[in-house]
């Protein structure tokens, strides 16, 4: 695990740690100290402690003008244990949303593996995002995270797409595709 790195290719575009509207704002990182894990793996330095001992993540862009971010995640959304879901809510979506950040593109194929709790979460966060004609979308998640997020129906907060190719496009353009679909699914 500790070879998966932060999609880094925005980089020159947005870095979160320099915007001083992210929650990350002014956070260090070191390429060489290893030191957080999910369970007894060590991860990638650059990704980012929201509370979480099992579910890191990296913002790795966010447009102030169109309301979105693209958000990262690693390891496992645990919310039976340790209330993945609260922690992201209250660290890091409300902050965002605070700066007006109304839709959320999460990328989900390092999320390993996913254990449920309470939905109240979800829905207050589905909730605040309609409000403002916004959502959220968990892109690439691995099939058996996905099954164990259906089966407790979270997919009606959070729609789950596939775009295996998503690096390949500039941020803007992955929005547009999603942003497009999701309103041909309006129709």
């Amino acid at each position: 695990m500790h070879e998966i790195e932060p999609f880094y290719n925005w980089r020159h575009m947005y870095v979160a740690e320099e915007d001083p509207r992210s929650p990350f704002f002014g956070r260090k990182y070191s390429e060489f100290e290893f030191s957080q894990t999910v369970y007894n793996y060590y991860i990638h330095p650059q990704w980012d402690d929201f509370g979480s001992r099992t579910l890191y993540m990296k913002i790795i862009y966010v447009d102030y003008e169109l309301n979105f971010a693209i958000i990262e995640l690693l390891g496992e959304w645990n919310d039976a244990i340790e209330n993945d879901i609260m922690e992201m809510k209250r660290e890091v979506m409300d902050l965002l949303y605070k700066q007006e950040i109304y839709k959320y593109i999460l990328i989900t194929e390092n999320v390993l593996n996913f254990h449920s709790s309470d939905k109240e979460y979800y829905l207050e966060w589905y909730e605040e995002v309609s409000e403002q004609n916004g959502w959220i979308v968990a892109l690439n998640m691995p099939e058996a995270t996905q099954y164990d997020f259906k089966k407790k129906k979270l997919n009606y907060y959070i729609e789950l797409m596939e775009i295996p190719e998503w690096r390949v496009y500039k941020p803007y353009h992955l929005f547009k595709k999603i942003d497009n679909e999701l309103m041909k699914r309006l129709d």
